[in-house]
């Protein structure tokens, strides 16, 4: 990855959180950009603050990057920027995007038909054969299954996705080389290899209970829809499903039982409008639509100038950087940027994060 190194400095900045990164960059080009920008402008940027402009530039990022990325090496994490093809697209969709993440295993274009299966870390007999029997239906057509690799429910989605043969995806809350909990060491593993297991935190960070709800953001984040199995009214579950409906998901609730405590969560999701549901064809029939192809319609071209015309045709459904569309049309990166701005003006184009375009 180009300027890997100016963007894990950028990630692990003091006061430096996914929103502000996204301001910065914006603002300065690159993290190089923001590394090299004066406290003045640097003051300017809205959210930052005296303060966290000062700590930026006075960060002694050089050896702390150089350990980084040794521990990225050793323990075999890829590093992923929201400028990777790579990068999930669901992911670049939601407000605040993780600029950064550390991945064992594989992320491919077809993890984008998604589905998150969360719920308690004590689940019932129930739940548990709830949650693995959901995973494997979902699995068995094509469907990536996303969970926290918690115990409890996360554990039986993973393992449903598995015995399916299916595509799954675990997403930690501390770092990638630190297994939580650690009896699912073999799990992990098996994850990795069928899968990916991710993290935006540095390596070796540890798994706080406050890192667990910033987590939640991207398990919702990664999919189409969040179904929770089993929740209290205090689960963390709960807290992915809000962030589901702030970022447009669906939320799905398998119901229990009115006596149960631990069905009180997921009872009261189904009240609140979730959809009820028992079993993954529930789920399906709300997704699989969505990726079916459209009939054919003709649309009329816009009235572009030569060189917006190429810049136009230089960008697709799939997202595409801003240098890849200079490149590729052979205009500067000025010209390029002028024109991309004009086409989204013109609502021809929209812009995603990390300075990525596609076709509207």
């Amino acid at each position: 990855m180009k300027d890997l190194f100016n963007w894990v400095a950028l990630s692990m900045a003091p006061g430096i959180g996914s929103v502000l990164f996204k301001r910065l960059t914006q603002a300065f080009g690159s993290p190089k950009g923001v590394f090299h920008a004066s406290l003045k402008d640097l003051n300017k940027v809205e959210g930052i603050g005296q303060k966290v402009a000062a700590s930026l530039k006075k960060f002694d990022w050089k050896h702390i990057v150089e350990k980084e990325l040794r521990l990225s090496e050793k323990s075999g994490a890829k590093m992923v920027t929201w400028e990777d093809e790579e990068y999930p697209l669901n992911l670049t969709q939601i407000y605040d995007p993780p600029p950064l993440i550390y991945v064992r295993g594989s992320l491919i274009p077809e993890d984008r038909m998604a589905v998150a299966v969360v719920g308690s870390r004590y689940p019932t007999t129930y739940g548990k054969s709830a949650a693995e029997r959901i995973a494997m239906g979902l699995s068995r057509k094509g469907v990536t299954v996303i969970s926290g690799l918690a115990r409890g429910v996360d554990s039986c989605a993973h393992r449903g996705a598995l015995a399916a043969g299916g595509r799954t995806i675990g997403v930690l809350g501390c770092g990638l080389d630190i297994i939580y909990p650690p009896e699912n060491r073999e799990l992990y593993e098996r994850v990795a290899a069928q899968g990916a297991v991710i993290s935006e935190f540095p390596l070796k960070t540890p798994p706080d209970s406050d890192h667990f709800p910033i987590r939640n953001r991207v398990i919702s984040g990664l999919s189409l829809g969040v179904a929770v199995v089993e929740a209290t009214l205090r689960s963390g579950s709960l807290i992915t499903a809000r962030f589901a409906l702030d970022q447009g998901r669906d939320v799905y609730a398998v119901p229990g039982n009115v006596d149960s405590a631990r069905s009180a969560g997921t009872n009261r999701l189904i009240k609140e409008g979730a959809k009820l549901v028992t079993q993954a064809e529930d789920i399906l029939e709300e997704i699989l639509p969505l990726f079916k192809p459209a009939p054919a319609e003709t649309l009329p071209e816009p009235k572009l100038s030569e060189e917006e015309a190429k810049v136009f045709s230089a960008l697709g459904r799939e997202a595409l950087h801003i240098d890849r569309v200079a490149a590729q049309t052979g205009l500067s990166s000025a010209k390029v940027s002028a024109i991309l701005l004009t086409l989204e003006l013109a609502g021809h184009i929209k812009q995603l994060p990390g300075m990525r375009f596609i076709k509207t």
